[in-house]
């Protein structure tokens, strides 16, 4: 699978954030069909990086509820988290 494929949008959110400056882990939505391995080799080649490790997270669809009854669906998605070699950067949302 082409990279572009692999990796949808970058998580935007302060959890992501801290995990960024702290210890240099960089997350993104993924295709819910990847793997680690693509998900690594999608990341090296996207931004010239090497990656140390890979932690990939699932979250199913949920149904909806207001006032007990099922009003529709929350959408699920696959999040990966991945840890850059030390002294290696992505800079997507710098200096916004």
């Amino acid at each position: 699978m082409d990279y572009s494929k692999v990796l949808l949008k970058p998580v935007v959110s302060e959890k992501a954030n801290d995990a960024k400056e702290q210890s240099n882990h960089v997350s993104f939505y993924v295709h819910p069909d990847s793997n680690k391995v693509e998900v690594k080799k999608a990341v090296e080649a996207a931004f010239d990086v090497k990656v140390e490790s890979v932690n990939i997270v699932r979250k199913k669809a949920m149904p909806r509820k207001k006032f007990g009854r099922v009003t529709g669906r929350i959408p699920g998605f696959k999040k990966a988290y991945v840890k850059l070699a030390a002294g290696d950067k992505i800079e997507i949302f710098e200096g916004v």
